[in-house]
């Protein structure tokens, strides 16, 4: 097969079918006493492989595994996969204790220590995390502190104590501060529990989503597998 027998089935040009040898990610080819590269049903379903694995591990670590494949080394592949599958299940747990916490905030304003607004000393020890870390959140619109007017200290009321609380479940679920700020701010604008249910529904299905990604990966690269084992 040439080039662009391979690259036809995926709606690429020829020219990304031999880069994609020249990675690594396609194994050697012969070539052609005319110096033209000659292509098997093997390279035609490393590139399944690797498209399908891509989708689901993302471009980088779908190239690693194709590359360990490729050289044989399918211990290093096969643990590449499992610490994907590792990371994904991490998520789904946080994602699933992120609906358990936020639910009973959406519902429920947390108070302050005795009543009066926390300190930043104060709300970073509830959190288990840095003041500094609150002073970044507050710079990113994340969280809004009143200030003392005799001192000019920051002051963490209920509503404080809240977006805080959400802050540090979605960056526990590995969330960037722009997107947890636009969140934040979403729930303040919807009230809570609309924008809340959306987000974790969007997050369900981008975890099935991944899910769904690195099994279809798993066959096509399995069946890689077996066209190697072949003589």
């Amino acid at each position: 097969m040439r080039p662009i027998d391979l690259a036809r089935e995926h709606g690429l040009s020829a020219q990304a079918v031999r880069n994609y040898e020249d990675a690594g990610i396609l194994p050697p080819t012969e070539r052609s006493e005319t110096g033209y590269r000659r292509y098997t049903p093997r390279h035609a379903q490393a590139l399944r492989a690797f498209l399908a694995l891509r989708r689901g591990h993302r471009h980088q670590q779908a190239m690693e595994i194709m590359r360990a494949t490729n050289q044989g080394d399918t211990e290093s592949a096969y643990r590449l996969i499992d610490a994907a599958h590792v990371a994904l299940l991490a998520e789904r747990e946080t994602r699933t204790e992120s609906a358990t916490a936020l639910g009973g905030l959406s519902t429920t304003t947390p108070r302050p220590v005795n009543g009066r607004p926390l300190t930043v000393g104060e709300l970073a020890r509830r959190l288990g995390v840095h003041p500094a870390t609150l002073r970044a959140w507050e710079t990113v619109g994340i969280l809004c502190p009143e200030r003392d007017r005799a001192t000019g200290y920051r002051e963490y009321g209920p509503d404080c104590v809240r977006d805080a609380e959400i802050a540090r479940q979605l960056r526990r679920g590995g969330y960037p501060l722009r997107q947890v700020a636009q969140f934040v701010e979403s729930l303040r604008e919807a009230g809570g529990a609309d924008a809340l249910r959306a987000f974790l529904d969007s997050w369900q299905d981008r975890l099935t989503t991944r899910s769904r990604d690195l099994l279809a990966g798993a066959a096509q690269l399995d069946a890689y597998l077996i066209l190697l084992d072949q003589p």
